[in-house]
């Protein structure tokens, strides 16, 4: 079997569909599904620097589909070890299979002409693009709020995959892993899905997921505002007596019910409901309230590769305005001394701390009070802010407001 049919098969859906990667790979499956994940991540991981890399060799932008499978050759030779001569023929046999055999002289040619040497990175923030495969005006904000370190921040990766334990965690800890500074939850360099997990032993949260709980002082009555998947929730429910937690859509309120039942979370009510829509029932009704808002999600680039392929400057101007209306919104469900809490998963200033204080400028009754976690982080103006060269990975941030 052709060894790129498969990643081909899965980036095609991303690229030329609009899939997302972790979608496309559970759909598709595959035979030998550690090489199909392999290459699916690592083209997406280098997607800026492979057009490069296509662009060197060809005098004018091929079709979709030849340009991926150039994009999977070389991909294949720089980062996977595959000779360069095995890597022509699979591209040349590919386009065979998917009969575009009429390219195979070009892309005989072409491949065989690639020289990495002759691969023009640019210079300054365009090259770091480039190599962090970010979009370019978040490299600029990011660098115009950490000055050097943005370089740190942009290219950190995973440590892998990060599981929280309920019990029965010693079995599993003869795993290659590494320890965080919250019980029980540990980052695994590999970790494969088994019975435990259906028996609520363990759950997949990520740390800046548990980082952003850690900050949650225990209550009565918690509000979270936009629940799905449904693991904070839970991971809340061991803090407060009672967790209502709200989702828009009603296949993810099915993910949150799926979420507490195997978790055995009984005091988590699942209600669907648009968090940006004002419910007279809940005026004051909580004593905590979390808004994880819909974000850029550019905080979690390395464990989502396909992220900033469409990401654009309007695409974070529009998020803003939601989370604008979900602070709003949501601010008039705290009781009096009650806590607001926002979180996001991006690291661009104007997402976290920006838009704490865009809401704070209405709603002078709020006051920003100090927070603290275990995991490393920095402070802001307003807020945590968890940056992923030193938070495993991960970026996300957390600010605690408290109704006067």
């Amino acid at each position: 079997m052709n060894v790129f049919l498969e990643p081909y098969r899965v980036l095609w859906r991303v690229y030329s569909e609009g899939a997302h990667l972790k979608l496309a790979l559970k759909e598709l499956g595959s035979g030998n599904h550690g090489r199909t994940v392999s290459y699916a991540y690592g083209v997406l991981e280098h997607d800026r620097y492979l057009d490069l890399c296509v662009a060197s060799i060809v005098r004018k932008p091929p079709k979709p589909a030849i340009r991926l499978i150039l994009k999977i050759a070389i991909f294949a030779r720089l980062y996977a070890d595959m000779p360069p001569a095995v890597s022509v023929n699979e591209a040349v046999s590919l386009a065979k299979i998917l009969g575009k055999g009429a390219q195979a002289g070009f892309l005989n040619a072409s491949l065989r002409a690639f020289d990495e040497a002759k691969v023009h990175v640019p210079a300054g923030s365009e090259g770091l693009a480039v190599r962090s495969n970010f979009p370019l005006f978040a490299v600029k904000e990011l660098e115009a709020a950490y000055g050097p370190r943005a370089e740190r921040i942009l290219l950190a990766k995973s440590r892998g995959v990060t599981v929280r334990f309920e019990r029965d965690a010693a079995r599993y800890l003869l795993l290659p892993h590494t320890e965080t500074p919250f019980p029980d939850v540990v980052i695994f360099d590999r970790f494969v899905r088994d019975e435990g997990y259906d028996r609520g032993d363990y759950t997949f949260q990520s740390i800046g997921s548990v980082a952003i709980c850690s900050v949650v002082e225990p209550c009565e009555r918690l509000l979270d505002a936009c629940a799905a998947p449904g693991g904070k929730s839970v991971l809340l429910a061991k803090r407060c007596k009672e967790v209502t937690a709200a989702e828009l859509h009603p296949h993810r309120v099915a993910l949150i019910e799926q979420y507490k039942c195997r978790m055995g979370a009984e005091n988590v009510h699942v209600v669907q409901a648009d968090s940006t829509k004002f419910r007279p029932e809940f005026a004051e009704a909580f004593d905590g309230v979390l808004v994880d808002a819909p974000c850029s999600g550019l905080g979690t680039v390395s464990e989502n590769p396909d992220l900033p392929l469409r990401k654009t400057e309007e695409d974070v101007e529009n998020i803003t305005a939601v989370q604008q209306a979900l602070l709003d919104t949501c601010s008039r469900y705290v009781g009096r001394g009650g806590v607001l809490y926002y979180s996001t998963c991006s690291v661009l200033p104007r997402e976290n701390d920006g838009a704490v204080e865009r809401f704070l400028r209405r709603h002078p009754d709020f006051l920003p009070e100090e927070a603290d976690s275990p995991l490393a982080h920095e402070r802001g103006k307003f807020g945590l802010c968890f940056l992923p060269d030193a938070a495993f990975g991960a970026g996300f941030y957390v600010s605690k407001l408290r109704r006067s």
